[in-house]
């Protein structure tokens, strides 16, 4: 379990803190989600469970102990709301072996599976694929590091009604396993799918109830 007791972040280049006393639990097996419109500060959120940035003051903790942000780099795996602006690999292939030099075909082929990419060629560019399918591959590259913290922004953005359910049942699985953060500026859409939901606003999280339940 992953936590954030009073955490505030007040960056020396604006004049009002953009996360004040927040504290927010991620348990291993049941998504959450923090809603909040642009600017709200759900992305520096991300920053700081990430080791990105470091807060102003408050802790963060794994398993109940203090952890640094090297650490937090260790733990956790990041997918960005547009993915395909972080590919750095000239092929699909490279971009999922970045880091992995000792990545075997076996391990590869079980993670493709697991997101859907079985049979998908690792030749060609990542930026050929459709969206849902880089989105997929941007998972993939964070799951093959087998983070015990997935951070997800607005991983439905840009995606039409069918890609959307099917990334959202990827969700629901990679959920199950670990602890799982979606932040994103439409929660209706995660109905279902996580456990706890909250909204951002003015630096501090209220509770979304209508979206509790679990699938």
């Amino acid at each position: 379990m992953l936590e954030l007791r009073s955490v505030r972040y007040h960056p020396a280049t604006t004049p009002e803190p953009v996360l004040r006393d927040l504290s927010l639990t991620l348990p291993v097996g049941e998504p959450v989600l923090v809603a909040g419109r642009s600017g709200s500060g759900k992305s520096t959120l991300l920053e700081l469970i990430s080791g990105l940035a470091e807060p102003s003051s408050g802790t963060i903790l794994w398993q109940g102990q203090p952890v640094t942000g090297r650490a937090r780099r260790w733990l956790s795996g990041l997918v960005f709301q547009f993915p395909e602006r972080h590919f750095l690999g000239l092929s699909v292939g490279q971009e999922l072996k970045l880091g992995q030099r000792r990545l075997g075909s076996e391990r590869l082929e079980a993670v493709l599976g697991q997101v859907g990419l079985q049979g998908v060629s690792l030749q060609q560019a990542p930026e050929r694929l459709s969206g849902g399918q880089q989105r997929r591959l941007a998972l993939a590259v964070q799951l093959l590091r087998d983070p015990k913290v997935l951070l997800l922004d607005e991983p439905t953005a840009g995606l039409d009604w069918s890609v959307r359910h099917e990334v959202l049942q990827l969700i629901a699985q990679l959920g199950r396993q670990r602890a799982l953060l979606v932040v994103t500026h439409e929660p209706e859409v995660f109905q279902g799918v996580v456990g706890r939901a909250w909204r951002l606003s003015d630096g501090s999280l209220q509770p979304l109830p209508a979206l509790r339940t679990m699938p």
